[in-house]
This record gives C-alpha cells, sequence and structure tokens, in this order.
C-alpha cells in the first residue's frame, strides 16, 4: 500500500493563517466544529471560534475565588502555559512550564492544580500533557533542574513520564534528554517520546498496567535537530517539528525519515547546534535561529472537519499557520 506522503510537500505558499496578536502559541487543541485552542502566554489559551473570532481566556480564578484580584495574580505569578489537553469534561489540562505544575482549566478561567509533586518532591519542569480512552493523564517533565536553560546541553538527561490514575501519580519511564511531546500510536501499544535535546524520538511499550516493559529508538538516532512536537496521521506516520532549525518532518511506519518543509538560516542553526555539541549553547545563539512562517515551529494538530488540515504551532508566531495534509491526522481521545 502506497503511502499518502510519498513526494509530499508543504508549499508555503499555500498557508492560509488564523489568529492574531497570539504570544507563544506553543500547543493547538482541535475540536470537530472547527474551533482551536491555543496555548498564550499571557496565562491562559486563545479560543479561536470557526467564524475567526478570537478571546482570551485567563486563567483567573479558582474553584474557591472569592473575587479578590490579588488572588488571581498569585495563581497566574510566573505563569507560562505550554502543552495543553483536553480532559474528560472538556475542561483543559495545561503544563504550566512557568509555575512548575499540572492544571486544570475551565473554560470560563476557573482553574486548580492537579499536580505539583510526586512522592513529595517538586515535579520539575512540566512540558506536555496527554490524556487516554482510559481516563489516564500522562505527563513529561524536561528537566529537573529550574533555570531549564541549563538543561539544554548533550550532558544533562534528568527527563521523565509520569502517568496520573485513580491510584495517584508515579514516574513510567525516566532518564530522558529534555522529554518533550508524546504520542500513543492507533493501537495504543507504543508511546513515542522526544528527546528534545537527544535530538531522537524514543519509544516505549506499554502495558496493560501503564507500566513501560521495553524501549528503543524510533527512526533515526539523530533527527539533525531539536525535535519539538509529534503527531500521528491515519496511515501510521509519525510527524514532527525542529524547533528554532523551523522543519516540518515525517517519519514512516518503517522509520525513514522525510523532510516535508524548511524554514530558516542554515548558518546561525549550524553555529547554535555546534555550541551545543560544545556544551556552550546561550540564548542568543537560539535567537539567532528561526524562520519567517511561525518563528521556533512548536507542535503539529490537524484539525478541520476530514482532520487533513494541519495547524503548525509555535514559540515566537503571533499567529497560526495551517496547510493541507494528502492524509488525515489520527483523531485524539476526545475527537467525537
Amino acid at each position: 500500500m502506497a503511502n499518502p506522503i510519498d513526494g509530499f510537500q508543504i508549499n508555503p505558499d499555500s498557508l492560509r493563517f488564523v489568529g492574531e496578536g497570539l504570544q507563544r502559541p506553543e500547543c493547538i487543541l482541535a475540536e470537530p466544529d472547527g474551533s482551536l485552542w491555543a496555548a498564550d502566554a499571557r496565562g491562559g489559551v486563545v479560543h479561536i471560534r470557526p467564524d475567526g473570532s478570537q478571546q482570551l481566556v485567563v486563567q483567573n480564578q479558582s474553584d474557591s475565588f472569592s473575587g479578590d484580584i490579588d488572588e488571581a495574580r498569585r495563581f497566574t505569578e510566573g505563569t507560562l502555559p505550554n502543552g495543553l489537553a483536553f480532559d474528560g469534561d472538556g475542561a483543559i489540562l495545561i503544563s504550566n512550564f512557568g509555575t512548575d505544575r499540572l492544571e486544570r482549566m475551565q473554560r470560563d478561567g476557573r482553574s486548580t492544580v492537579v499536580i505539583d509533586q510526586i512522592d513529595g518532591q517538586p515535579i520539575g519542569k512540566v512540558n506536555f500533557v496527554l490524556t487516554d480512552s482510559r481516563g489516564r493523564i500522562w505527563l513529561t517533565v524536561s528537566t529537573m533542574i529550574r533555570n531549564w536553560m541549563q538543561a539544554i546541553s548533550p550532558n544533562i538527561a534528568d527527563g521523565y513520564v509520569a502517568m496520573l490514575d485513580e491510584s495517584g501519580a508515579r514516574i513510567v519511564a525516566d532518564g530522558f534528554r529534555f522529554t518533550n511531546e508524546i504520542r500513543f500510536d492507533a493501537a495504543k501499544e507504543w508511546l513515542y517520546v522526544v528527546e528534545t535535546t537527544g535530538r531522537c524520538i524514543t519509544r516505549l511499550r506499554i502495558d496493560d498496567h501503564g507500566q513501560a516493559t521495553r524501549g528503543e529508538t524510533f527512526g533515526p538516532s539523530d533527527t539533525g535537530g531539536f525535535i519539538d512536537g509529534i503527531t500521528f496521521d491515519t496511515h501510521g506516520n509519525l510527524w514532527g517539528t525542529h524547533v528554532m532549525s523551523d522543519r516540518i518532518f515525517a517519519i514512516t511506519p518503517d522509520g525513514d525519515f522525510r523532510v516535508l518543509l524548511e524554514d530558516f538560516d542554515p548558518e546561525p542553526a549550524r553555529q547554535m547546534y555546534e555550541a551545543f555539541a560544545e556544551d556552550r549553547l546561550t540564548p542568543d545563539h537560539m535567537l539567532a535561529c528561526g524562520g519567517t512562517i511561525a518563528p521556533w515551529f512548536a507542535s503539529l494538530t490537524f484539525c478541520g472537519p476530514d482532520l487533513r488540515d494541519v495547524a503548525i504551532g509555535s514559540l515566537r508566531g503571533t499567529c497560526i499557520p495551517i496547510f493541507r495534509s494528502p492524509v488525515a491526522g489520527l483523531p485524539m481521545t476526545h475527537w467525537r
């Protein structure tokens, strides 16, 4: 059976854009009605409706909110919403990279802390969150180093994957190099884990009890860039992004790596990766990189009524580019 992405390339001229004035739309959720929900550095998410109108929903309340403004500010102090997932009741789970905790936000902004510790210890730099069909919550922690820039190093591997169910939270697997997005395959047998500074994807065999029983590299051992987001299509291709050296790629079920779009200046990227390899990377190296479409590609979200539109999340963009895919995305747990 031919792969639908054989010969496919993303044409930058075919992109359309939605949203405006967004701040760090790192992760995007899609609903069947055409709505998009994008993480926003102002302390919540932006709801982009099917008609193009948008609303910033700020985490400014808790379930016991008294109306005190100082209380609202304390909840969101230092906030930096990163990964998002819909909970079973339609609320939005937020991996908050600023407050180092997993939070749950109702669609009117009322928010509570789900977890900020595991085994009595601070959870670390929470990056991404994923829910499964059993109601379990899967969480990635990039590093235990509070100043996360120090973890952008070839010598640090303190990231982990945790799982939260009715029995509580536990670490499923650790020793990852800056853990980022995770996804299950269609059969829910393998959990695919991005190792950003490892520049690779590791997959874990997950048993019926949520235990990782085996791990292995999927695709190239070095993809040539810092991977950020991943997502599956219905053929089994795993799509992904390189952040800073902005690239969209796909890894076929056979492990074949294919570049679908590049949007960056090679020389600053070369200098950045050289500095990384020598463990002397600075923010200046990173800020010199990025493209023009949506600087610092971060994630991909299949959306639209046929799940063949693909929205690109980014760290430095102010809107969301969308392109058409030759194959539909694998429906997420919340898709009805």
